[in-house]
């Protein structure tokens, strides 16, 4: 199944023959003539939609990637898939559908890739759960694609300084604690997010568009340029362009870029740049849909061997803007590659290696990205804690603690909601390890994400008074003594099921610990008589969800991974 030019082409299996007349007429109504049907087709996947600023800045460059795709010779054939917002989601029911919505897009784009017999894909990113998402489709799909991110949005401006809608979240705890008046938090509202893009910090959206590019499957040197600025167009029509070299070469492919070297790249410049404890979710999933086992334990690996060089929040100063200002993602890749902490041998979508892409890049700053000889801290920002409360580990943000152990008594919650109506209440204390359980993967389902519930802590200037543990997730915009992703989950049995009020609970980030001060024989007894807590959903998306879910420390994924396509069987 060959074109004129003699390149293999999937999507003749829908275009070339008699048989497939009705398949061509069905192409001829959507305008497309002889020449565009003998092109090679070329899905343009995206969230374009209302549903979050974060994706807003998509349709534009939609349109520039269909251009790029047209000139190099193919037919881009648009389509979209869902995004959940997770700042609309926070703090209730809503959040449940975040995580879940990581398998629906790939699910989605699977469908229409497979259902259609695309040749190549270009797929764009920009709320947190849709960026991996969209690469998970890609290498789960495996033809020719390249992954856009859709850009951060602008700091604001705030008594002359930057601000996020970080810094909303932790005045609405400020106000409740009475250190701050309403008018300053309505201030904050209207002036944190003032563009479209997704939230301008190191948080999961800007730290999956660093992962992207230590992959290599974006455009060289593309996440963080500002969703707003027009040198996006340009960026979008050259994803087109390169997707479409790829079908012309016959590669690379998205398994040919996503090995286990690039896999370390990708969780190095995590840990560089002190980025969002989600990508230890995301970063697990994308290597199963490439067949490679990657858990948190791999993880864990490459985050205490990698120095944190960034200066971004929300554990330091600085936001996306200012790393494009200062030379873009490539200044933390080169200075890394250049002191041994990345493979600079890794393939990219452009057929060239990581190393030569970023040869040209300035040398850091100092400031917002600091020489690995001048490291904020000698190892990454997130540490993977172990211990007998969390077996297969849970994952704790460090970049910007100003202690790390911690502790405490526990302090006993059910679920994110019982624990948001104490903390409004004021209703904890200093010295207490705040358990959120039962948001787990299963017990949620779906991983609740907590930055209310954080955020308020902080604005009631608790931060690192307490701690917080849960089996549940928390956003990249979180800091403070914040642990989740605990596995394996209570709802399953795991020991978080088995802590009770009053047990004390260390934590020791240096030593990546942390323990129940419990007795064996104590433990043993609470679990011969724990008992799973019933299901909140017994129908509908999250009860499936729940059915096929795996643990968080192997991505939280749904399927067997490496799926194969029978590539030109004739049906």
């Amino acid at each position: 199944m060959a074109d004129g030019k003699g390149r293999r082409l999937r999507s003749r299996i829908t275009t070339d023959g008699v048989d497939r007349t009705p398949h061509r007429a069905f192409m001829r109504a959507m305008g497309l003539d002889d020449d565009a049907i003998a092109r090679p087709m070329v899905g343009v996947v995206s969230q374009k939609g209302e549903t979050t600023p974060c994706n807003m800045t998509h349709g534009p460059q939609v349109e520039d990637a269909k251009t790029g795709v047209s000139r190099a010779g193919g037919t881009p054939r648009e389509f979209t898939t869902i995004s959940v917002s997770d700042g609309v989601g926070m703090n209730h029911e809503g959040m449940k559908f975040s995580l879940v919505s990581r398998e629906l897009i790939a699910d989605s784009i699977e469908a229409v890739v497979h259902g259609h017999a695309y040749d190549g894909l270009v797929g764009f990113g920009g709320c947190d759960k849709t960026l991996p998402g969209v690469i998970m489709g890609m290498v789960r799909c495996n033809v020719p694609a390249v992954f856009v991110y859709g850009g951060s949005a602008l700091p604001g401006r705030h008594r002359g300084r930057d601000v996020s809608v970080l810094d909303a979240y932790e005045a609405v705890g400020a106000v409740q604690a009475g250190t701050m008046e309403e008018a300053e938090l309505r201030a904050l509202e209207l002036s944190c997010k003032p563009t479209i893009g997704a939230c301008a910090g190191q948080f999961t959206a800007n730290t999956m568009a660093m992962v992207s590019e230590a992959l290599g499957i974006t455009v060289p040197n593309s996440a963080m340029v500002p969703g707003v600025y027009s040198e996006r167009r340009a960026i979008s029509e050259r994803a087109g362009a390169l997707v479409m070299a790829a079908i012309e070469n016959d590669g690379p492919r998205p398994r040919d870029i996503v090995t286990r070297k690039a896999l370390e790249n990708a969780c190095a410049i995590v840990a560089a740049t002190g980025g969002s404890t989600n990508t230890a979710l995301h970063i697990p999933a994308i290597a199963h849909e490439a067949g490679i086992a990657f858990s948190a334990d791999d993880v864990a690996a490459v985050l205490q061997r990698t120095p944190l060089i960034g200066n971004l929040r929300p554990g330091g100063a600085y936001h996306a803007k200012d790393v494009y200002e200062i030379g873009g993602a490539h200044v933390v890749i080169k200075e890394l590659i250049a002191h041994g902490y990345m493979h600079g041998d890794t393939l990219t979508v452009t057929g060239r290696t990581l190393g030569e892409e970023v040869a040209a890049a300035p040398a850091p700053d100092g400031e917002v990205i600091r020489a690995v000889p001048d490291a904020i801290m000698d190892t990454g920002g997130v540490v993977v804690l172990k211990g007998n409360l969390c077996p297969d580990g849970a994952l704790l943000k460090i970049a910007g603690l100003k202690a790390l152990a911690f502790e405490g008594r526990a302090r006993v919650f059910e679920s994110e909601d019982e624990a948001v109506t104490a903390v409004h209440a004021r209703d904890y204390a200093e010295g207490d390890v705040l358990i959120v359980r039962n948001e787990g993967p299963k017990g949620g389902p779906g991983m609740r994400e907590m930055l209310g519930l954080t955020a308020l802590i902080y604005g009631h200037q608790m931060g690192e008074k307490v701690a917080l543990l849960t089996d549940g997730r928390f956003s990249g915009a979180t800091r403070g003594m914040c642990i989740g992703h605990a596995a394996p989950e209570a709802a399953i049995g795991g020991p978080l099921g088995l802590v009770r009020d009053g047990d004390t609970i260390r934590i020791d980030a240096r030593a990546a610990t942390i323990t129940l001060d419990v007795p064996d024989s104590e433990l043993e007894a609470r679990r011969a008589a724990w008992t799973p807590p019933e299901p909140l959903h017994r129908a509908g998306l999250l009860s499936k969800y729940a059915a096929t879910v795996g643990q968080a420390h192997e991505g939280a994924v749904t399927h067997a991974g490496d799926a194969k396509w029978p590539e030109g069987r004739r049906t």
